[in-house]
């Protein structure tokens, strides 16, 4: 154990107290999302149901559920659309509700997609809460849930899902728990193709873990060899008591705390314990279950079962081989490259006028995005978290998927909005609770605007 103050994680009841003004928070900005989008729908006499249940990949998702795989469009051109490229969890799921309750399969998975939303709004405040504290991880959930695509959690769609997954995994490699992490991570795997960017996060943590064992230092992520462990994996047993406030939790961070981290707004500072003696290193025990290089390696065989289980059955049943889901998702003209696509689509925007204003909001949008994953490098985000978002970042932009989605493929890059949960943290209670009901309303309108057009693909 560490010679600094600890305080022990919550679980249980209090943990659910502690995360509860995330979740009602997150519950108050979604119930606006809906009204908006009932009000807006009612007026142009459409369906609200309909629009978050039975449209664009809800409907593959429910046909899957309810007839399993093997349906394909054949278009046209030539391109061919098949329900393979959908990985199978949420119609696992839709199924499972279905036949134990009386929903039909597209309302089974809207009640997946709510109670996912909030399963992932949770596990984003449990991994911003662990990181800066309470104070920033309730913002950080209320920054994810006022994004202008933020209807999306709450449609028959697979984001939430895979959310939710990612951010309990990333929790649970945090907090040392390899074997939850690589389970989390496995069924992440199952969700979406992203899954990759959990596994990697997964693979990042072990691969740093061994080499600290080794008692060698190849990134400065390596830090503190008196340690059993990776720095980033710490539990609420051995942390102290305030990371934002207090200069020894430099140490329990890949990077250290920069100069600039600020404290909850209107927090108190603890009692310091007695300082250590300089010379002596921190000795503090690991997280139980990231004790054993077995268990560490076991996480990280776990994390990929799930992607590569998919995908090696889809070459399988297509005949196609271990890259039979490449030619699946080439149907789609999904790919990867390196975003040569998306540029080109972003710089053919400035041909004409008034296109060319949808192009600088693009170029914009994309510089902003870059800017906030430097600020989290630069604020020392533990490495998962680090690895994680970026993997996402790349993925959504370097594809050459529909340019129309790529809003909605980034929602689960939930790191890279701390920065902001951080800015909104620091303003006064009064103040940020304006400026959040603000902006909840704007994005209320967007999303119910955005849906009623032309939607996320």
């Amino acid at each position: 154990m560490t010679d600094l103050e600890t305080r022990a994680a919550p679980t249980g009841p209090s943990a659910l107290r502690r995360a509860a003004p995330a979740l009602l928070g997150y519950a108050a900005v979604r119930a606006t999302g809906l009204l908006a989008l009932a009000l807006w729908s009612a007026a142009r006499d459409k369906s609200a149901h309909t629009l978050l249940t039975a449209r664009w990949d809800a409907l593959w998702y429910t046909r899957v559920a309810e007839l399993g795989y093997g349906y394909e469009v054949r278009l046209p051109n030539g391109d061919v659309h098949s329900n393979l490229a959908f990985f199978p969890l949420l119609p696992w799921l839709e199924r499972l509700l279905h036949a134990v309750t009386p929903l039909s399969y597209a309302d089974a998975g809207l009640v997946v997609s709510l109670l996912s939303s909030l399963a992932a709004a949770w596990g984003i405040f449990a991994v911003a809460d662990h990181v800066y504290g309470r104070r920033a991880g309730v913002c950080a959930v209320l920054v994810w849930a006022l994004l202008p695509v933020g209807i999306v959690q709450s449609m028959a769609y697979s984001e939430s899902l895979f959310t939710a997954l990612a951010a309990w995994s990333l929790y649970a490699l945090l907090t040392g728990r390899w074997v939850t992490a690589g389970l989390l991570a496995s069924l992440s795997g199952l969700t979406r193709p992203v899954g990759l960017a959990v596994v990697a996060a997964v693979w990042a943590a072990g691969a740093a873990s061994f080499l600290r064992d080794r008692g060698t230092r190849p990134t400065p992520f390596l830090r503190d060899r008196g340690t059993r462990s990776a720095p980033f994996l710490r539990d609420r047993a051995t942390r102290p008591a305030s990371s934002l406030r207090d200069g020894a939790a430099r140490s329990m961070f890949p990077f250290g705390w920069s100069r600039g981290a600020s404290p909850e707004p209107g927090a108190h500072a603890p009692e310091r314990a007695p300082a250590r003696p300089a010379e002596a290193p921190d000795r503090r025990e690991p997280a139980s279950d990231g004790a054993s290089p077995a268990v560490r390696a076991a996480g990280m065989l776990l994390a990929p079962l799930g992607a590569a289980g998919y995908v090696l059955w889809v070459g399988h049943h297509t005949g196609r081989g271990p890259l039979g889901y490449l030619d699946v998702q080439a149907g789609w003209r999904n790919g990867f490259d390196g975003g040569y696509a998306f540029a080109r689509f972003v710089a053919d925007k400035f041909t004409s006028f008034p296109s060319a204003l949808a192009g600088l909001g693009l170029t914009v949008g994309v510089g902003l995005l870059l800017l906030l994953y430097v600020a989290g490098v630069r604020r020392r985000q533990p490495l998962p978290l680090l690895v994680y978002s970026g993997t996402v970042l790349a993925l959504a932009l370097c594809a050459s998927s529909y340019f129309g989605s790529k809003p909605r493929l980034l929602l689960p890059a939930f790191p890279l909005l701390f920065p902001l949960a951080l800015a909104l943290a620091r303003l006064r209670t009064s103040r940020s609770a304006m400026v959040a009901g603000g902006v909840a309303v704007a994005s209320a309108v967007y999303g119910a605007w955005w849906l009623n057009g032309s939607g996320p693909p």
